[in-house]
């Protein structure tokens, strides 16, 4: 017997959004408060963790008490909606605290980037008792961490899996790049079941059989909780347990997105401290053009080269990110609206608007990569040996980049954007049920991992 029976996806749908089943909390639409008041609430906290960040970079610590400073102060759950606890903040402004938090430590925007997907699978459904269950739990301080890739086998088939015992399920099997499960109560895993085919589960990090392994050793985001999760005979509540997510412009548009705000968090970074070193820096070059570095042109040509890299790094996320608003915002009008107004014609809109979210995604990484590498390689140009001080460890941020960018090689990128324009295929990962992505997904959407 197949764990997910074979449906049809739209008498799912429909009976999933039920309009009549729906209470005034969970179809409200908060405010989202403005940039501003945000930025007031959460920049002392960044403030506090930046002061500890090159110290936990030279000694190889963790960030582990600056994660329950974020939890405490309500960052974790700032996309939660008002209504369940939350702040209410929108894409946009998410990924503009992102940009903040990955400029005091790159690690912990990117240890919560799957955190911030759970979050949004559960967003995009928010009509559901299940999805609200979740979110008021992250209001409270909960943390999700990913469990989807392994060392070993075909991308796509797992050898993670689960079976059935009793009235649930027991999970067996080993996941690397575990990003934040460190710092996660839960964890989202993908899996097989018995009857071979793929699924997504969710598990505590502290319930039986589970072992978080410290044992990420990338030269770059050392602290972003990125190593193994093993399981032993884990036991699973049916509940939480899914089908796989299906393709979505927006939905890995959203995963990637988190890579570029840290990235461009990064990038300012770079910038301030460069800029705070030649301000102090006394002596030059015999060869340079004035006597003090402050004051020689070419150093400040390189100073403001990376400034404005920064800048523009953050306005390319940004605007990523308010078109991901936009696609989210008219899915979830769609989704709670009249019957009627879901017509194929309106569907098949949505889903344009979807893959071209995704695509624009796509072209902001080919951009935002290229240019962090070669500031965070330049940045080097203001100091001569001085810059290359251990102590100052300047060349965490191009390693900390060039670990992000590795995620998703960007000659992929480039070719798939090159078919998209040449051919008009879009990347196959976005492609699925229309009907599915246009309304923001269903159960297994609150489910992806990476």
């Amino acid at each position: 017997m197949l764990l997910f029976p074979k449906e049809s996806t739209l008498s799912h749908t429909a009976r999933s959004i039920d309009s009549a089943a729906i209470t005034d909390e969970q179809v409200a639409d908060d405010q989202a408060p403005d940039d501003q008041a945000l930025l007031a609430r959460f920049t002392p906290v960044f403030q506090r963790i930046a002061e500890g960040a090159l110290a936990r970079e030279r000694a190889g610590q963790h960030p582990t008490e600056a994660v329950q400073w974020l939890r405490e102060s309500g960052f974790t759950a700032v996309r939660v909606p008002r209504a369940l606890g939350g702040g209410g903040a929108s894409l946009r402004q998410l990924h503009l605290l992102l940009i903040a938090l990955a400029a005091a430590d790159s690690n912990l925007s990117h240890a919560l980037r799957v955190h911030f997907r759970f979050t949004e699978g559960h967003w995009s459904q928010r009509d559901l008792p299940e999805s609200q269950k979740w979110l008021r739990r992250i209001a409270d301080g909960a943390v999700i961490g990913a469990g989807n890739a392994e060392r070993t086998g075909e991308h796509g088939k797992f050898a993670t899996n689960i079976r059935r015992q009793g009235d649930g399920y027991v999970l067996n099997g080993q996941k690397y790049y575990t990003t934040g499960s460190l710092y996660a109560d839960y964890v989202s895993v993908s899996v097989t079941t018995e009857n071979g085919e793929l699924a997504t589960v969710v598990v505590g990090t502290r319930a039986p059989g589970v072992e978080v392994v410290d044992d990420w050793v990338g030269f770059g985001q050392k602290g972003s909780g990125s190593g193994t999760t093993v399981f032993r005979d884990t036991p699973v509540d049916a509940a939480n347990v899914a089908p796989p997510v299906g393709g979505s412009g927006a939905r890995w548009a959203h995963v990637q997105l988190s890579h570029l705000a840290t990235t461009a968090g990064i990038v300012r970074r770079a910038t301030d401290e460069i800029t705070d070193f030649v301000k102090q820096r006394a002596r030059t070059y015999r060869q340079a053009s004035a006597a003090i570095a402050k004051d020689d042109p070419l150093i400040q040509a390189v100073v403001g080269r990376a400034d404005a890299t920064a800048y523009a790094l953050q306005a390319i996320v940004l605007q990523a990110a308010a078109t991901l608003d936009d696609v989210a915002n008219a899915q979830w009008a769609l989704r709670v609206g009249p019957p009627a107004a879901r017509t194929e014609a309106a569907l098949a809109a949505l889903k344009e608007r979807d893959i071209e979210a995704g695509l624009d995604t796509y072209r902001a990484q080919a951009v935002v990569f290229e240019l962090a590498l070669k500031t965070t390689t330049e940045i080097f140009e203001v100091g001569g040996s001085s810059a290359v001080d251990r102590n100052r460890h300047l060349d965490r941020h191009w390693r900390n980049v060039r670990t992000l960018a590795s995620h998703n090689p960007l000659i992929y990128r480039h070719r798939q954007l090159g078919e998209n324009r040449l051919n008009g295929n879009p990347p196959y990962n976005f492609l699925s049920n229309t009907q599915t992505a246009a309304l923001g997904g269903e159960s297994e959407d609150a489910a992806l991992g990476v």
